[in-house]
Parts: C-alpha cells; structure tokens; sequence
C-alpha cells in the first residue's frame, strides 16, 4: 500500500508541475479580487495580517472541517503562513498553495489507504468506545490518530443507519438484525467516504485549480458573506428540462459553495414553486419514486442526484429535504407540463375557512420579468392576481408567507410592497457615494387594504426583509415569526476587470473569472438597517426545534450596520394594536406541545453544548428512541388543528376538478397548510384584527 500511495505523489507531483499555470492564474485573481475590493467595495475592509488570519482559517475549515486529514505536524508548517497571506496576495506569489496542495493530496490518498483497511473488518458496537468532543474538535496528533478518528467516523455513521432502520421497522436491534444490516450499511459509509475523496482528487480541473479557487473564494468572503469569487465553469450544473410543454418538476440543481448539490432555482408556476416548500438551497436527502422505497442520496454527487431526477417514466416523486436551518422536511411532487405563458398561473393561495375566511399565499422566492421591463411576468404581479381571486371570495384577511424566502429583485420587492400601500417611498440605497438613493411605489393605489399579516423567518432573507421592513414601518402589516436573517446588503457580478465603469456596465461582458461584490446597502425608510440584527417581528414566534439559528450575526465578516437619515416623505398609517396580537399568540403557543418544545430547544440565549458520541449500540437505540418520542410529541398534538379548514378559491377549484394528477398533489398541499403550526397562529392572530 505504501509503495502504491508513493507512486500516485510521484504522479500528483508531475501533475503539480502542469497545473503550476493553474496556480499562477489562483494568484493573479487574487490579486485582482483585492483591487476590484478596493475599487468597487461599498465598505472594503483592509488586506492585512488580520484578514490573512480570517482567509487561512477559512481555506482549513472548506479543506478539513471535520479536522480528520490535517495533522498537528501540517498545520504547524502551513501556520508559517497564517500572518502572511496579505503578503502574498499582493506579490501574486503562490507558495503558501504549493504547500498546501502538496499535503493535502498526501492526507487524503493515506485517508483512502487507511478506509480499505478499515472496511475489512466488522464494527463490533458492544466496546465501550466514544468519539469524544475533543478528537472530533481539534487535528490529529499523527497518522495513527487520523486513523482512530475515520474509524470512529465511519462506525458512528453505521450506527446511526442501524438505529434509524431499526426505528423505521419498528424493532429493537438485536444480535441478528446487527449481523444482517452491519455489512450492507457498512459498505455504503465507506463507499460515501470513498467517494468524497475521490471526488476531490479527481475533480475535473485537478486538485491545483480546485484549492486555488477556495483560496480565492475565502479572500473574496473574508470581505463579506456575500462577496465570492467564481469561475465560469463553476456556473455549469446539471438542470432539469424547463422547455414549454415538457413535463418537469420544475426545479434545477446546482453545488454549494462547498461543492454539495443543492436545488437551484425553482421555475415559477411550476410543481416545485407551488408545493411552497421547497426554496433555493435545501438539500436533498433521499428520492421516492411513487410507492417504492427511498433512495438515500444525502452524500451523491450532482451528477447522480442529476440523473436520478432525469430518470424516464418517473411522474411522482417524495423528496426528503433538509433546510438551510438543519430542518427536514417531505414534499411530494408531481410532473407537469411547464410553459412560458405569461398567463399561466405561478402563484397559488388559499382559503383558511373558520370563524373568519382568511387568504393564505405562500412566495418561496422571488422571481423577476427577465423578457421585459414592465414587470408583467413578475412575483409582484403574479401575487396581485392571486390576491384579486382571493378578493373574490370575500376573504377577511390575508397571510403572505415569506419563510425561507431568500430574496432577490430589488424591484419586484418594491413593487410587492406597492400591492398593499399607497404611493410612496419604499426603502433607501447607499453606496460608497455620499447620495442616497430612495427607491418609490410610484403607484397610486393599493391592490389589497384589508388586513395582513407577513410569516418570517431566520432565513427570510434580502427582499424579503426589505418588505417586511416596509410594510411594518408603514404600519401597513403584522410582522410574525422569528428575526429575520439579517442580510441588508446587494451585489453586482462582475468580471475581474479593474477598469469598469460602474455606471456604464451592461452586466454582459464575458472573463476568466468573476467576482459577486458588494456594492450598496440597504435602509429602511425610517433610516434603519436589517444589517445583521434583521427585522424584529412584531409578535415573535420561535423557530421550529430543530432549527439551526444562523443569521447574518454568525458570519465571522458581516458588515455592521449602520443608520442614515429617515425619508422625509415617509408617512406612517396608524399603529396596530401589537400588545393584543401578542397575548393572543402568547396563548396559542402555550396550549401548543409544538411551540413550548420550540421554545424549550432554541429559547434566547440558550447555547447548545456537543457532547461525546456513545458508539454502543444500546446507547445509540436509547438516544433514537428518546429522539422519536420528541419529534413524535410536537409533530403529533403540536400539528392538531381545530381553528380552520383549507380550501381552494372558485378559479382554482375548477382546475383541480378537471385533473386528477393536480387533486392529489392539491390535497397534500392543503394537508400541509393545514398542519402548520405557524400559519395557525397566523390565522388566530388575523381573525381578531378589525378589518
């Protein structure tokens, strides 16, 4: 084995030498990230020892997160460069990336060496063996550590598919049932491990240009979260068929900045925009075809996740996702015709019918009119139609849903709040100039004045919070959920050339490489920022248990916020009656097991400890029990729902009527609607406000 691993370096080192161009041109867009910062940047930070320390941190934490290949012998060699990166931006030089990219490849090709050999042999879950928080926290000490922690790793993961299978067929696991599964579930670790390697050392470009392009990525994001540097190629992702008339779910994929596929953009009107549960960013976690079993594919590339979706005769399909919040969830979806007509419907409501009849729309992103500028294919205008058919059935309320919304068009967000107030400003930009731009409702008239309540959440982010922000200021809307993420900046892509000119660029000149930068901030009309504090509900609802809270605030390179001079046009309706709202609210989850194991798990200031992992298998089946038992308690009382039932409006019902495809997809819909812990709170709350 050794003298196998000896001659692959000898052949990495030769590939080294090939790629040194590679290396050369990770350098140069470097250096030109730091100059189009300096230029362009709305408020650059200085390329200093400081920064370097961010940018090496960065590149070990994308390389190594787990800390299993690095030992503590790397990373005292590569510290050298720990407060010297600055230094070699500036000089273009690439010494610090030979280094690294030399050790790495080392690490991961003894890392595969080590996963044949401890595949070999069975996992034996009654040692009383641990992986403690220090080992799982800190590098290796040596060799043999690294193949301590990978094989504690890999059996920790075993255990959990032994445990997670057991609970799923209703059995505790005993001697047979371990003899059975161990083999099966430990050769899908291994090939899971295999692959993440493999997939490194042979990416497409070489291990060189994938390093060197993380190097760029940390500098970019050692400026700010949502400053990155990418290559066209990094563009190139499998994408579903979207043509006119073909069937499709309706959503495409992409990879993370980590590499991770990821479901991209989802086509509006399509099955994955109308399900509202699914967003930009979730991640896949296992495929069901019709009745068959699910395929778990949490560690498949994107070329497999591309193929699976592809796959021909496949019309229904229950995906398992996972949130950016850490949350999951099951969408079930159906293949549709899709079109390009303009008059298709996208955007699809709901009545809430109980003592009140309430309107519920669900946007899960923005989308804006890319054939022309009138707007008329946009999200704003799409939910004023919803809205109009909403009307028609007299509804005393309307919930818009803005959870998980990501944001996007700045002026369909202008024009979103435009539905529900009159003319006006709307919200504030600044660049690094002195003037600030106001954006307006230049339209008089509402399309809805009733009352309305806005669903939020962590990851309501952008211009969702600009329209949260907004209507909130005006007045105009009951703000409900969690703090919003927090992100009160926009970006620009450009190509690495220092010589645009900002006011002139069409946004269609083509590079090598490009640059996402920062170029102006966000103000609410009252002079306020979202920048990382995000928008503050008006009656605060908790995020769901499992819910990872990272907002803006947890980004080590945030901008902070700062604060300009309120809109002098800015007229405010009168207050709403918030203290009532809240006690309403504050009853509702007081009586729900959802919202007091919501509290209990992510209550303010509440840390989370990590603890050593038991690799016992008795102590594995008592933590998962423990775990179902939770899940079982808040997903069972805390979804009850007594208040409303859910129905379609007269326009839609029609079309459910004549396709029984869509009835099925429809019912789940209205099932998801209608278990939803927060839209029923949302539904308390608007049915005691005075129209």
């Amino acid at each position: 084995m050794r003298t196998f691993a000896l001659f692959c370096l000898v052949c990495f080192g030769l590939r080294s030498d090939l790629n040194a161009q590679a290396l050369q041109q990770s350098a140069q867009d470097a250096f030109l990230i730091s100059r189009m910062v300096e230029k362009f940047h709305v408020q650059p930070r200085p390329l200093d020892p400081t920064m370097s320390a961010a940018i090496y941190s960065d590149i070990l934490d994308e390389l190594d997160d787990q800390r299993i290949f690095f030992t503590r012998d790397d990373i005292s060699r590569l510290a050298a460069y720990q407060f010297r990166l600055d230094e070699e931006i500036r000089n273009r030089r690439s010494d610090f990336l030979r280094l690294l990219i030399g050790v790495y490849k080392q690490r991961l090709l003894q890392a595969d060496t080590m996963i044949n050999g401890i595949a070999a042999k069975p996992f034996n879950f009654s040692l009383p063996e641990k992986l403690t928080v220090a080992e799982d926290s800190s590098h290796p000490a040596d060799e043999r550590a690294i193949h301590a922690k990978i094989y504690k790793l890999l059996k920790s993961s075993v255990l959990m598919g032994m445990t997670e299978y057991a609970m799923l067929a209703g059995v505790k696991p005993g001697r047979k049932y371990v003899d059975s599964l161990e083999p099966i579930l430990r050769k899908k670790a291994v090939t899971s491990a295999k692959r993440a390697i493999k997939r490194i050392l042979q990416s497409p470009m070489g291990v060189d240009y994938m390093i060197g392009t993380i190097y760029c990525q940390s500098l970019a994001s050692s400026y700010d979260p949502h400053t990155a540097y990418f290559r066209p190629e990094m563009k190139t992702a499998f994408e579903s068929e979207l043509g006119n008339g073909r069937l499709s779910f309706g959503l495409s994929m992409n990879e993370d900045e980590d590499g991770k596929p990821q479901i991209g953009k989802l086509l509006p009107g399509g099955p994955a925009f109308q399900s509202g549960a699914l967003n930009e960013g979730d991640k896949i976690q296992s495929i069901q075809w019709d009745e068959k079993d699910p395929i778990d594919v949490s560690n498949a590339d994107l070329r497999e996740i591309g193929e699976m979706l592809s796959v021909p005769g496949g019309i229904k399909m229950t995906l398992t996702v996972k949130k950016a919040d850490g949350t999951s969830r099951q969408v079930v979806l159906r293949k549709e015709k899709i079109t390009t007509d303009g008059d298709e419907d996208r955007v699809k409501g709901f009545l809430l019918k109980g003592a009140k009849t309430i309107g519920y729309i669900s946007l899960p992103a923005f989308y804006e009119d890319w054939q022309n500028s009138t707007g008329i294919n946009g999200c704003a205008n799409d939910v004023a139609k919803e809205i109009i058919k909403l009307k028609k059935e007299n509804i005393e309320g309307l919930i818009l849903d803005l959870r998980y919304n990501g944001g996007g068009s700045v002026e369909e967000a202008v024009e979103l709040s435009g539905i529900f107030i009159d003319a006006g400003p709307v919200a504030q930009i600044k660049t690094r100039e002195e003037k600030i731009i106001t954006l307006k409702d230049v339209n008089r008239g509402t399309i809805y004045d009733g009352p309305l309540l806005l669903l939020v959440n962590g990851l309501s982010a952008s211009a969702s919070e600009m329209v949260a922000g907004t209507l909130q200021d005006y007045h105009r809307a009951l703000i409900a959920g969690s703090p919003t993420y927090g992100k009160a900046t926009a970006q620009i892509v450009l190509p690495m050339d220092t010589t645009l000119n900002l006011e002139t660029f069409n946004g269609r000149a083509e590079a090598s490489s490009y640059i996402k930068l920062t170029t102006s901030k966000l103000y609410r009309v009252t002079g306020a920022s979202a920048q990382v504090s995000g928008v503050t509900p008006d009656v605060k609802l908790p995020d769901p248990p499992d819910a990872l809270q990272e907002r803006e605030a947890n980004e080590k390179a945030a901008l902070a916020p700062t604060r300009i001079p309120a809109n002098k046009y800015y007229m405010p309706l009168p207050p709403l009656a918030i203290a009532a709202a809240a006690a309403i609210a504050r009853r509702e989850m007081d009586s729900s097991a959802y919202f007091r194991e919501a509290q209990a798990r992510n209550g303010e200031g509440k840390e989370k400890v990590k603890k050593d992992i038991s690799l016992l298998l008795d102590d594995a089946w008592q933590e998962r029990k423990r775990e179902a038992q939770e899940d079982g308690r808040i997903n069972g009382e805390g979804r009850k729902n007594g208040a409303f039932a859910v129905a379609n409006h007269a326009y839609e019902q029609k079309r459910v009527d004549a396709d029984l495809d869509l009835k099925e997809v429809n019912e789940e819909r209205k099932k998801n609607v209608l278990q939803d812990p927060y839209i029923q709170i949302a539904y308390q709350l608007l049915a005691s406000m005075e129209k």
